[in-house]
Parts: structure tokens; sequence; C-alpha cells
């Protein structure tokens, strides 16, 4: 544990050195500022015996412009020391949020699929502040707070080496006290920081699901159930303050005592030599001293709830920049004609034994359109997202121009494939950067507009007051079902590449624009190797090949036609479909 918790520390440490020269500034004030301090309780001894004592008028006269000077030096030396300590804390932060934002774009889907957004956001946004407030905060009070202890124990030495000696018999009491305040702040608060990330999970899925939530009439339960989370960070933290506030009363209660027993030994010096000798400024400013230390003291105990809080959530950031990336071996660049080849391929989720796919092999020529259909659960999105390698197949292989797409840099792969799902994602950006997204940083704009144009996106956006200007808000919330999936669409015919992947891409259209936007696709599929995933198998009767996908098996393949006739699975498919149209009319 101990080797763990430093490794903790190291790896911390790491992200402050290159920032070494506007933290030696800090840690300079940090010193300073303590020493003025401590100077303070040190100033008294001449204070009291020279300027109310022995009346030196000399001393008296310079006294005004000795405070002022060291109040200016105070000053100064704290803002020193906290700019600096603040500007190095709030550039890690930054760094951590940079490398965890860069790591999100590129982990493998399955972290995606066992991680909710809501826990990832948590460590975004909530871990990395609690490193923040070690890095600022709790290092600023720790150092501040070490160089005033260190300062007023000189002064205390200089003054009665004797009655110092005496108060630091106290000093193992409260490292005791302090080592077992930290283990148990830190059990909990490693509790807390999953107890925050589940009140994370739930908000966002709250927010996002809000109108499902008020259609099924399930505001009661989704507040119960915030309730019970955000009540149980509520006792975390309360446990986190008791531990603290204990271990504060504790320090102090010990530290009072030693002052009570040195107050006592002063004031009654009968049989204790040595201590009859201590003027009444030495007197006075080693009391001050005694009694200035238990600040300090608090303040360390104090923060140390602060640094485990940091270093869980560091924990917690460094577990997740140590988890793998995409699998990206491959090294080949290609611009691609569009053959894809499927070989006996065998897949299954890593949380699952069942076998998604069972030997699936197919090939699909340049040009030609091949549709996937069968029962939700078949496979069929599964065999679009291994194509893409969202997910490394168990067995088999799967190549592109007759290249293992493994041995194909995942970039170039990716680039020369577009998709259309039914799930669409927008950005909170104008239309034209949704659509020019594939090339963000050097659109075309003719190209866009053409884009606009073929997927029937203009005939609305013209009716919007910035035209495709307009912004859509979060995941094109301003927009109907309809106008989001043409926005889709006219992304990936603006991407223009060579591999189309089609699944459920006119899902959310309704009759009138589905055959508009149908016409388009089979004019773009003409060009381009499709894999169209459809439900609404009208749609796909003019595909070159129809692959008919049960349990994870291809069971039939051939054309519309072809498989009409044979009155097999397909011939089943078609028939239900109609038949449930038929009765709908």
């Amino acid at each position: 544990m101990k080797t763990y918790k430093t490794s903790i520390y190291r790896r911390l440490i790491s992200y402050i050195k290159p920032y070494w020269l506007i933290s030696l500034f800090g840690i300079l004030g940090t010193i300073l500022y303590s020493a003025v301090d401590a100077g303070f309780v040190y100033f008294l001894e001449p204070v009291l015996n020279r300027g109310f004592i022995a009346r030196d008028q000399n001393f008296i006269a310079w006294l005004p412009y000795i405070i002022l000077l060291a109040f200016l030096a105070r000053g100064v030396t704290s803002f020193l020391s906290t700019y600096c300590m603040t500007w190095v804390a709030r550039t890690v932060v930054m760094k951590f949020r940079n490398q965890l934002f860069a790591h999100y774009l590129e982990i493998p889907a399955k972290t995606f699929d066992n991680l909710t957004s809501g826990k990832l956001l948590s460590k975004l946004l909530y871990d990395t502040e609690q490193v923040a407030q070690v890095s600022m905060d709790a290092l600023t009070t720790f150092l501040q707070s070490l160089c005033l202890l260190i300062g007023l124990f000189i002064v205390m030495l200089r003054i009665s080496f004797s009655l110092t000696l005496i108060y630091m018999l106290t000093i193992p009491v409260i490292a005791v006290t302090v080592i077992f305040s930290n283990k148990r702040v830190r059990r909990t608060s490693r509790k807390l920081q999953n107890s925050m990330m589940h009140v994370t999970e739930i908000a966002e899925e709250t927010i996002e699901g809000y109108k499902e939530i008020r259609m099924f009439g399930s505001q009661d339960y989704e507040k119960n159930k915030f309730k019970k989370a955000n009540t149980e960070t509520r006792m975390l933290d309360l446990k986190v303050a008791m531990t603290k506030s204990i271990n504060v009363s504790g320090v102090q209660l010990v530290a009072a005592s030693g002052i009570a027993v040195i107050m006592y030994l002063a004031i009654n010096p009968d049989g204790i030599s040595g201590f009859s000798s201590l003027s009444a400024g030495s007197f006075t400013s080693i009391i001050a001293a005694m009694l200035a230390i238990l600040k300090p003291l608090k303040n360390i105990t104090t923060i140390n709830s602060t640094i485990q809080r940091g270093l869980a959530g560091a924990e917690s950031i460094f577990e997740l920049l140590d988890s793998e990336v995409e699998e990206n071996g491959g090294k080949q660049v290609l611009n691609m004609s569009g053959q894809i080849s499927f070989n006996r391929v065998k897949f299954s989720y890593e949380s699952n034994d069942r076998e998604i796919l069972k030997e699936v092999s197919f090939d699909i020529q340049p040009g030609e359109t091949v549709a996937l259909v069968g029962k939700s659960g078949s496979g069929k999105s599964t065999i679009a997202n291994l194509l893409a390698r969202f997910y490394q197949i168990r067995s088999g292989k799967i190549s592109v121009d007759g290249i293992d797409i493994n041995e194909i840099d995942l970039l170039s792969l990716r680039k020369n494939i577009a998709i259309v799902s039914q799930h669409i994602t927008l950005f909170n950006d104008t239309i034209y950067k949704n659509i020019a997204y594939s090339e963000i940083e050097n659109v075309n704009n003719s190209r866009v507009y053409e884009a606009a144009e073929q997927a029937h996106v203009i005939e609305f956006a013209e009716e919007l007051t910035k035209g495709l200007n307009t912004l859509i808000g979060e995941n094109g919330v301003l927009l109907s079902g309809g106008q989001r999936q043409r926005i889709a669409i006219a992304r990936a015919i603006y991407k223009n590449a060579p591999i189309l992947l089609l699944d459920e891409a006119t899902s959310s259209l309704d009759t009138q624009s589905e055959r508009f936007i149908q016409d388009v696709l089979n004019k773009i599929m003409s060009k381009k190797t499709t894999l169209v995933i459809a439900h609404r198998l009208s749609t796909i009767e003019r595909a070159d090949q129809i692959l008919v996908i049960d349990h994870g098996k291809i069971v039939e393949h051939g054309t519309h036609l072809e498989l009409i006739s044979k009155s097999g699975h397909y011939r089943y498919l078609h028939d239900m479909q109609f038949s449930y149209s038929s009765k709908n009319k």
C-alpha cells in the first residue's frame, strides 16, 4: 500500500516538474510569507521588553515603520505564493483534462460499453478538480503551515531550549493521531469518489432521457434514485468531516496539554532551574509561538482530507489513463476500391461468452450493394462495427482490397468508410459544420451545398433564419428526427468515401421524405461499395445481394427475386412485413 501511494505521489510530481521554476517562486514566496509571520511572534519579545518596559524611544520611533514594512512584505510574498501555486495547479488540471479527453478519443468501444458517460464525465470534471485542490489549496496550505511551524520552533528554541524540548514531547502523539486519520480518510474518499460518479451518472441519464421519464411517469422513481445516491454521498462527506474534526480536536488537545504543562513550569519554576531567567517579553513570545503553532497544526491535519481526496481522484484518473487504447498495428495507407471479404469470422463480446457471429463468410465486389436483413439481435450491426474495427474478431479474417484490415492504418481504414446510422449523432454546431465534419479544417464550400441539396437539407435549412449556418443544439435537439437524418446523410455524401455503411438510414423519415432520400441513396450507392442494414425490405429490393442473418449465421443469400422464390427466412420476413403494412393502410 505504501509503495502504491508513493507511486501516485511520484506520478503527480512528474506533472509539476516541467513548471519547476514557477513552483520554486511559489515555494520561495511561501517560505518568506511564513518567515514574516514567525518574525512577528519573535518580535513580541523586543516590543514588550524595549517598548513597554524599558521605554526605548528610538525603538518606539521605528516601530510603526517596521510593522508597515513587515505587512508590505507579507502581502507581496502572499501574492507571489498564491499566484504561482495556483498557476501551476490550474495548468496541471488543464493537462490532466486534455490527456483524459484525448484518451477518450482513443479508448476502444468495449471501454465505452463498460463505463457510462456519467462516470467518464465525473473523471474529467470532478476527479481532476480534486487533484487541483491537492496541487493548489492543499500544497499551498501545507507548505505555509510547515514553514510556519519550523519558523515558530526556531523562535521557541532561541528563547528557551528546555521549554521547547518539553513541548516537542507531544509530537509523537500527534503523529499517531494523524496517521490513523489518514488511513480512514483515504478509505472513505475512495467510496466518496465512486458515489459521486453514481450521482453524476443518474443526473446525466435523467437530463438526456427527460422526455421518456415524463411520458412514463417515472419522476418519483428517478427522484428517489437520485435522493438515495445523493444521501450516500452526503453520509460519506460527513464521515470525512467527522474524521477530520476528531483529528483536529485531538491534535489541538494534545498540543494544548503541552502548553498547559509549560505554562505551569514557567510560572512555578521552583526546583526547575533555568526557567526563572526568562524575561516578560521572552515568556510572552514563547507562549505566543506555542499558541500560534495550533493553527498550522490544525491546517496540516485538516488538509489531510483534501490530500486524500486528491489522491483518490489521481488514482482514478491514472487508472483510466493506463487503460488500453484501440489497437492500431496496421501500417498500410490506402485509397480503397471497396472490395470487402469476410472469411469465417467469429465474434463475441468480452462480457458475454455467447457467440454473436458464427463463421460468417461473404464477399462484396467494388460498387456492389449488399443488404443484411434479419431479426433484431441477429448480428447485422455487429458486422458493420467489425468492418470499421470498433471491435476485434475472435477468429477468421476481414479484408478490404485483399488486405487484412488489421494491417491497414486505422485512420486510413475509417477515412475510406462513411456511415449513416439509425442512432444519429450531431454536434452542437451549425448545420454547415455538421455536414463538413469529415474535413472541418479544410472545407470545400461548394461540396457542402451540393451534399445539402442532394440530401434535401436545403429544403428546411432555407426556412431557418441563418440557413446552413443555423446552430442546431445538442445532438440536433432543435430539429425533427427526419431533419437530423437528412443532415447525417448529407455528411456521408460530403465525405465521399468508397465504402458506405447504411444502418437503417431512412428509419426516421416520413414516407415522402424516404422516397426522396432513397432516390438520392440509390444514385450514391451505384458508385460505391455499400453495406445496407435494413428493416424495411422495400428499400433493398434492388440490392445486388441480400444476406439473411439468423442467430449469427448467414442462413440465406441471393437477390430479392431469388430469395422470394425460395420461400425461406427472407420470404417469411417479407410476407410478415407486407401483411403488417397492408393491415395498417
